[in-house]
């Protein structure tokens, strides 16, 4: 059980570089935020492989004359996507999709720019020390990274016989945003001089909370992936029953490619996800609400408990009405705010410790 007990303290207002740099990384995180539920919404609406080729430079132009945009459409026509899915879609439809994957490319793009003009200003100024850089620069190069594994992922759609991306590569893109997100959220916070000194015997409630939400955001990824809640669109029950029987949960072979690619297990084990990680926040919550009433530590379980009430709840709506695009949106992008929650209480309740020692 994790012990919390705050103490009210003298605010020491942080360094102007460090504000301006707090500023920057939310203004990415803000950012990040943002281009998770630009995916969201270009997943859904089937646009994520419009783009059959990957321009890091010159992709950045999207077509401006009709014989450029007959170009990429013979381009998408050529895919197996288009083949098997979208025979006959019109210039005009393709265009839709096509804005919807070029906007989140942007958006990308955009990112990267921000990230690294704020890190040459910071590196250059040298307004911190050479270790903290460092943190920043690998966290430039995660984003890179992550730019990299979506194009892997959009990749994986081109193959022969594909007309979606593969749910593990989904996953994984997800995944590594849900990462970076959390880590620059966690470095912002850590710059936050804390209003209150926090003592604590055990972060084990906070650590095991903030994993468990990661797990769940990559459950979510492999049920995006494989269209898992457009199936079973009932609840409590699945299939019948609480537990769905073994010969649907476990009907492919290999066993192992039931876990990414059977919709009934893949759905399963998410919904598994939701109700062990609503147990623990509340348990995590009550456990701190007792030792330390009225705490910092209290407050932060309490609307971490909350937002993963709310999540679960949305959950339900959206698998129920078959994943409207609203809701499957909010369903994403509330998923991502309970992840900044988790992160924050995590940070806030160590960077109090630090500050005392």
């Amino acid at each position: 059980m994790t012990i919390v007990l705050d103490q009210p303290i003298e605010a020491v207002p942080a360094p102007p570089a460090h504000a301006g740099i707090r500023r920057w990384l939310w203004a990415v995180a803000l950012l990040v935020f943002v281009m998770i539920v630009v995916g969201g919404a270009t997943r859904l609406t089937g646009s994520g492989l419009s783009i059959t080729e990957w321009r890091p430079v010159t992709g950045a132009m999207p077509p401006l004359s009709a014989g450029a945009w007959a170009e990429e459409f013979a381009k998408y026509r050529a895919s197996p996507q288009y083949q098997l899915l979208n025979t006959g879609m019109s210039l005009g439809e393709f265009k839709f999709i096509y804005w919807w994957e070029w906007g989140h490319r942007q958006l990308g793009r955009f990112i990267g720019l921000v990230y690294l003009a704020g890190f040459l200003v910071v590196a250059l100024r040298r307004l911190l020390p050479w270790r903290q850089v460092g943190v920043l620069l690998g966290l430039g190069l995660l984003l890179g990274l992550q730019g990299t594994i979506g194009w892997i992922m959009v990749a994986s759609g081109l193959e022969p016989g594909m007309v979606a991306v593969a749910p593990v590569k989904l996953t994984l893109h997800l995944s590594f945003a849900g990462l970076f997100f959390g880590a620059v959220i966690a470095f912002a916070t850590w710059l936050t001089p804390p209003r209150r000194i926090e003592t604590a015997r055990s972060l084990g409630g906070a650590w095991l909370l903030l994993l468990l939400v990661f797990v769940q955001i990559a459950l979510g990824g492999l049920v995006a992936g494989s269209r898992a809640g457009f199936t079973f669109n009932t609840w409590p029950l699945m299939d019948g029953g609480l537990v769905p029987p073994a010969a649907t949960l476990f009907a492919g072979t290999p066993l192992w490619e039931n876990f990414v690619d059977n919709v009934a297990l893949v759905q399963f084990n998410h919904r598994i996800g939701a109700y062990v990680l609503l147990a623990v926040a509340l348990w995590h919550m009550l456990a701190l609400r007792n030792a330390a009433p009225g705490s910092g530590g209290a407050k932060r379980a309490t609307a971490l408990a909350g937002l993963v009430l709310a999540q679960a709840a949305l959950g339900v709506v959206t698998l129920l009405l078959v994943v409207p695009l609203w809701a499957g949106l909010a369903h994403q992008a509330l998923g991502f705010a309970v992840l900044a929650m988790a992160v924050v209480h995590v940070t806030r309740t160590q960077t109090g410790l630090r500050d005392r020692v």
